[in-house]
């Protein structure tokens, strides 16, 4: 059998057990022993790391030891598959600029509602917007048959390179009292190649009710065996 790796943990906002919990029947349907993690100790284990096939992560903020680090990374340019969603990869380890660097993506702000609209809680930032698949994202195979599609949640604004594949966008509005004068558009879901291994980003998944929407949880499953060594 195959391995696949969940290392979870983190801010519980992002609920971390519940969302990675949902996508371990199917990597069993798909022939992988599945090994559930809470913390980043495993990366430093280099004899089990050197068998995974799938690192799926899900771990917002939080610090990662300089050891732990070097055996993610080592699996990964070695062939391990690299993926996850939302704060779990893009809001992991902001003290490591060499973690940001292997998965290309730095998550910068998620610009809300007006003050008018505000009530004093997390849906302060659940606003409409529109996931749209690039030309790359309609013939890869992760978006492949994908429309775009729209979400009430967080919108993540990212800083990226030019080195990632983005399979979808999503554009940031101009609105009245916001600092910047024009839209910006951010990769919402990109892949990226680091030595052998490849690396899948999706930049929505707050919560369970978005990574169960219909869209967001096929393409979630698709980039994860994309990924898979």
């Amino acid at each position: 059998m195959k391995k696949a790796l969940i290392v979870r943990g983190g801010w519980e906002g992002h609920w971390p057990k519940e969302t990675t919990n949902t996508f371990i029947p199917f990597l069993q349907e798909h022939s992988y022993e599945v090994r559930v993690e809470e913390s980043t100790a495993v990366y430093a284990d280099s004899i089990y790391m050197q068998t995974v096939d799938l690192i799926l992560q899900c771990i917002s903020m939080g610090t990662i030891k300089e050891n732990e680090f070097a055996g993610l990374e080592d699996a990964v340019i070695r062939g391990a598959g690299f993926a996850g969603w939302h704060g779990g990869v893009v809001c992991a380890f902001p003290n490591t600029p060499r973690y940001m660097q292997m998965t290309g993506g730095v998550f910068v702000g998620h610009p809300g509602k007006s003050s008018e609209e505000c009530v004093g809680n997390e849906t302060d930032y659940f606003v409409p917007h529109s996931y749209v698949i690039t030309d790359a994202g309609k013939v890869h195979e992760i978006t492949r048959d994908i429309e775009d599609f729209d979400l009430v949640t967080e919108q993540y604004w990212v800083l990226q390179d030019t080195y990632n594949q983005v399979l979808a966008t999503t554009t940031q509005k101009v609105r009245l009292g916001d600092p910047w004068h024009e839209e910006v558009t951010s990769p919402a879901i990109w892949t990226r190649r680091w030595g052998a291994g490849k690396i899948f980003i999706i930049t929505c998944g707050h919560n369970l009710d978005v990574v169960m929407e219909r869209n967001v949880h096929l393409i979630i499953e698709r980039g994860l065996l994309w990924a898979s060594k």
